[in-house]
């Protein structure tokens, strides 16, 4: 008989040994996979720009990650990424929002539409929802619209074949169309689009808000699949933000983000038997590192930060043998597999399009 609910626990349940005096690169019990990933499952992987080390890692060490976008046989690979190839598991770009993610499903299960969907910038034209993957824009409204047909079908293709979903969770900060409520990865008016007060507001989910998106995504899920089972694991980012629209001070936007998004994941993993939380988040932020996991910008994950997230992942769920990278048949040039102009080498870094925020900065 213990004399009080403490006596006999593990390092891990004191902050003393646990953290303090914890070795921060091999942090024992920190997670325990709640299932496994069976070593024929397909992957499918989204979210926020620290989810691309995630899609890396996996492909890396053998997982069979699902490319339903795959990219057209002339791209070099060092131009990918700049097209919003070979980022994820079809070529949406980054998805930093649980919002943004509900409303793709919804799309892709034909229950939603989306609002002001074509954006315009020096004459060219650019999908609203993934603005960053044509980077120098398309020639027409129509040939945005009939990129995104092809787009969605993949999404759709996506859905239907995934085992296992990744999703990183980045922001609670969107900018939507008033009207609609449709929500946008990027402020309209940095990468594409003319911003204007009358037609989009700024909105910051509350942990209710991420919840019930979060519910009604799984609904359509569901719905997508027919029933067949799957699992999600979910991740929070560690990457703070760029830029806040909230009126706070950034620092605490992001307390604030990362808090509502920690507390969501927390609570699915809880109540759901298909769903598991990886403490990505966690590792990476521990006092422990002294923001040694961060580069001089305090923002961007070093790549040494990201081995030791992916080690304790891995640790639990250990790469499978023979597994490879799979995709789907290429659509022919005139969908969305149209070839792109190759050019100079581009950074190995996660491409997150809120990056673009810090050019509008006052001087230090």
């Amino acid at each position: 008989m213990s004399s009080h609910p403490y006596e006999g626990l593990p390092s891990s349940a004191f902050w003393k040994t646990g953290v303090a005096s914890g070795d921060p690169f091999a942090i024992a019990g920190i997670y325990r996979r709640k299932f496994s990933i069976p070593a024929d499952a397909r992957v499918a992987t989204a979210g926020s720009c620290f989810a691309q080390h995630i899609v890396r890692h996996l492909k890396r060490h053998g997982f069979t990650v699902l490319d339903v976008e795959p990219a057209p046989s002339g791209l070099p690979g060092n131009r990918h990424q700049a097209h919003g190839f070979s980022m994820y598991s079809a070529r949406f770009g980054n998805i930093y929002t649980v919002r943004q993610l509900l409303q793709l499903v919804q799309e892709a299960a034909g229950e939603w539409t989306p609002a002001n969907l074509v954006w315009e910038k020096g004459g060219k034209f650019f999908d609203a929802l993934r603005p960053a993957v044509e980077p120098a824009g398309l020639d027409s409204p129509a040939e945005v619209i009939a990129h995104r047909r092809c787009h969605m079908a993949r999404v759709r293709e996506m859905l239907e074949r995934l085992d296992v979903f990744i999703f990183t969770l980045g922001l609670t900060e969107m900018w939507t169309d008033r009207g609609t409520g449709t929500v946008y990865p990027t402020a309209p008016g940095t990468i594409a689009g003319t911003f204007d007060e009358r037609v989009f507001e700024f909105k910051n989910a509350t942990s209710g808000e991420v919840m019930e998106d979060f519910g009604t995504l799984l609904d359509s899920l569901a719905a997508i699949r027919g029933g067949r089972p799957f699992s999600l694991i979910l991740t929070v980012s560690p990457v703070p933000l760029t830029a806040t629209s909230s009126g706070d001070h950034v620092l605490v936007s992001t307390a604030y983000s990362k808090a509502v998004l920690r507390t969501v994941a927390g609570e699915l993993a809880r109540t759901h038997a298909i769903i598991d939380y990886f403490p990505a988040y966690e590792i990476v932020t521990n006092p422990r590192l002294c923001s040694a996991a961060f580069a001089p910008n305090l923002r961007t994950v070093t790549d040494e930060a990201v081995e030791l997230v992916m080690r304790h992942f891995f640790q639990q769920h250990p790469p499978p043998h023979g597994a490879a990278v799979i995709g789907s048949v290429a659509v022919p040039r005139g969908g969305c597999d149209a070839a792109c102009p190759a050019g100079p080498d581009e950074p190995t870094d996660p491409a997150c399009d809120d990056m673009i925020l810090e050019t509008f900065a006052p001087a230090p």
